[in-house]
């Protein structure tokens, strides 16, 4: 049989695993997107024992891996927070409205989780930098910052099942117990961003999804 002949049948064969391989990943790209994200309407306290395991789903109704977010106060006494180093300060945190953002992912891997997040915080800053009045905020490990003034808050969690984030970013500055900034100073609607970031984040999630199933493995 001529080596060109079996070159040639590899290849199809090689070419015909990565178009099934991909067409698969594609629907599951699909399906997450459609399902897998919510904007919650009614607006919410966020006081840190929103972030345990199945919180997602029995407020959205959302199974699996997936991202919510909402707006509303922020009021996180010492003994919900889960950041030691905070707990160490005692550095409650506190917000008279909030953008936030939570997700579930079942796999407890937690430094996946903290890359998630980090990658999370990442979207958020180069969204805000698409507005011309956001040109000087800066990012600092999973901190939003405009000179010293913060705009955000974010931890990474494990449960006995998942891990979980939570982001917050300041809708209102006012009467925060740290110098803050918040997207009322920005005129930026944070339904809006909220959806924008829920949807750029479930497409890098799922991309990363795809890009581990188109590969073959090397020796």
């Amino acid at each position: 049989m001529p080596s060109n002949f079996v070159f040639v049948k590899k290849r199809k064969k090689l070419l015909q695993t990565f178009q099934n391989v991909s067409y698969g990943a594609r629907h599951r790209v699909t399906l997450f997107m459609k399902s897998k994200l919510q904007w919650l309407p009614k607006p919410l306290t966020y006081n840190g024992m929103q972030l345990k395991s199945k919180w997602i789903q029995e407020v959205s109704g959302l199974e699996g891996n997936a991202v919510v977010a909402f707006s509303g106060p922020a009021d996180v006494p010492i003994e919900n927070m889960v950041d030691l180093e905070d707990v160490a300060r005692n550095a409650p945190i506190y917000s008279e409205a909030m953008l936030h953002f939570i997700c579930e992912i079942f796999d407890k891997d937690l430094e996946k989780m903290v890359l998630r997040q980090r990658l999370l915080i990442a979207i958020l800053h180069e969204t805000l930098l698409e507005f011309p009045q956001c040109s000087k905020i800066a990012r600092r490990g999973d901190d939003l910052y405009d000179g010293d003034a913060k705009l955000s808050v974010s931890i990474a969690t494990s449960s006995p099942v998942s891990c979980l984030i939570h982001t917050g970013i300041n809708i209102s500055h006012e009467n925060t117990p740290v110098l803050t900034k918040g997207l009322k100073d920005y005129e930026i609607n944070p339904q809006k961003l909220g959806e924008e970031i829920m949807h750029r984040f479930v497409k890098e999630l799922s991309e990363i999804d795809h890009a581990t199933t188109k590969v073959r493995q090397v020796l």
